[in-house]
């Protein structure tokens, strides 16, 4: 399953337009609230040029790279944790996410409504922060009161519930979203049906004018984005949903003459999921031969067995080794051939923690 990245933010703040030349997927955008009524999703194959160059070396017949999913949520506004702006039916889909891309309004036109009637990044976040918050409030007390009817009849279950809602609830109350809290494995785990909206991690998208897509950070009003997300400890990647309309509109060689006239060195896709990929604490690791070359997506820390059930729980449950390779031998010495006769081709066990870059391949008996 591919990883799936919710696009939130007010209306008119550029989502669909971005999501547009990120997917492809023909999301409406227009210059009003609400146009885009249900999810629109698309799946991006993930760029990485270490798989270009895998390619170039083994000359497989298929290559599969691992993917992302982007779901364009629709603009939600001030009211929207109580239904104003369809807000419940858009604040349903983010549950479904893995983190959330907050697309931040950091450019002035006045032929785009600005739904609050004005440009000022650290308002608009509190207004979905603040949504975002209530909506978790309202699962959480009723939550709350099933624990205290159920703690009554001395169930330790309930009761642990109850001290966690209880817990979450003050904290809450003071404005701080789970991701920020200090909740230990039990705590989640009391939490984790719920699905809360602020225990997603988020990171923010800056959307600039096309004419500043080149000054990165020094963008206006990107300052101000940077400075809440530092205290929030969280992401930040700097985009032009105009620019990258426009890039998306063309053809490979023409992109990189595109790119090179705006100053730009990639797409702000590639910037887009790094910073995802960063958030969650992602690797990418490859499996190649003749037939094809893959990458998939595994989380920091994952042991080789784990990795090899990302292909096939068969190859988990009947794992025996793995034969690991380095990305960076593989480029120096031309083939898997030489890596091996360089002793740097390794069989690793059960133990092993796979590495970002690394080049598998796994024995396993079922």
């Amino acid at each position: 399953m591919a990883l799936s990245v919710g696009i939130v933010g007010l209306p008119n703040v550029g989502k669909s337009t971005l999501f547009n030349a990120l997917s492809d997927a023909g999301a409406e955008s227009a210059n009003y609230p609400f146009c885009t009524i249900d999810p629109n999703v698309g799946v991006v194959p993930v760029p990485d040029p270490r798989m270009d160059k895998i390619v170039e070396l083994i000359k497989p017949k298929s290559v599969v790279p691992t993917a992302i999913e982007f779901v364009d949520i629709a603009g939600l506004v001030k009211g929207a944790s109580k239904g104003e702006g369809l807000g419940n039916q858009f604040l349903s889909h983010i549950r479904q996410v893995d983190a959330i891309c907050h697309v931040v309004r950091c450019f002035d036109d006045d032929n785009v409504v600005h739904v609050e009637g004005r440009v000022n990044p650290s308002a608009d976040i509190d207004v979905i922060d603040t949504e975002l918050l209530l909506r978790d409030m309202q699962s959480l007390e009723a939550r709350r009161d099933k624990a205290a009817k159920a703690a009554k009849g001395n169930d330790a279950g309930e009761k642990k519930a109850l001290a966690v809602a209880q817990k979450v609830l003050a904290q809450m109350e003071d404005g701080v979203p789970v991701r920020a809290m200090d909740l230990d494995e039990d705590d989640m785990a009391v939490l984790e049906p719920l699905a809360l909206l602020t225990a997603k991690p988020v990171f923010y998208a800056c959307n600039v004018a096309e004419e500043h897509a080149d000054k990165g950070f020094e963008a206006p009003y990107v300052d101000k984005v940077l400075a809440r997300a530092k205290d929030e400890g969280a992401e930040v990647c700097v985009i032009s949903a105009a620019i990258e309309s426009e890039i998306a509109a063309l053809g490979a060689e023409d992109q990189a003459e595109f790119l090179s006239e705006a100053g730009l060195e990639e797409p702000g896709l590639h910037r887009l999921i790094r910073t995802a990929y960063r958030l969650l604490d992602l690797y990418t690791y490859f499996t190649a031969g003749e037939k094809e070359v893959r990458a998939w997506t595994i989380t920091r820390g994952t042991l080789a067995p784990g990795a090899a059930g990302k292909i096939h729980t068969d190859f988990e449950r009947g794992f025996i080794r793995a034969e690991v390779m380095k990305y960076a031998d593989l480029i120096e010495y031309g083939s898997e051939a030489a890596v091996k006769a360089k002793g740097l081709l390794r069989s690793e066990g059960k133990e092993y923690e796979v590495q970002d870059g690394d080049i598998m391949h796994f024995r396993f008996n079922v």
